[in-house]
């Protein structure tokens, strides 16, 4: 099996579900704080191609920073992407990688699909 990884925030609490779903299920992932290590552009890119969605769609369009970045369904890519880099906070959470796949834990259970 591949080397899982979970984009985490432990303060959410989708996100430590999700990450108890994955020890239940015997997966030894490696957990990325993303709002202290936030992903690269090109590891963003990665995800989207995993997720299999375009960049607005993994954006959490209710915080503060997607109105103060001026963001919206039109915002191209690269803005997207470069807001996120940014204010890490936009990300949604949790993401699941699992090789090629990825997925968004919401509902946790949604990253069964990839294991």
């Amino acid at each position: 099996m591949s080397q899982v990884q979970i984009y985490h925030n432990p303060r959410c609490s989708k996100s430590r579900q999700t990450l108890e779903l994955l020890q239940q299920q015997g997966v030894d992932a490696t957990i990325i704080e993303y709002l202290k290590q936030p992903p690269t552009a090109e590891q963003l890119k990665a995800i989207l191609t995993a997720l299999e969605i375009d960049a607005h769609q993994l954006l959490r369009v209710k915080e503060a920073e997607y109105k103060s970045h001026n963001l919206s369904a039109q915002s191209d890519e690269a803005t997207i992407i470069a807001a996120m880099i940014e204010s890490p906070k936009l990300i949604e959470r949790p993401i699941v990688i699992n090789g090629q796949r990825a997925r968004i834990g919401r509902p946790p259970e949604s990253v069964l699909e990839i294991l």
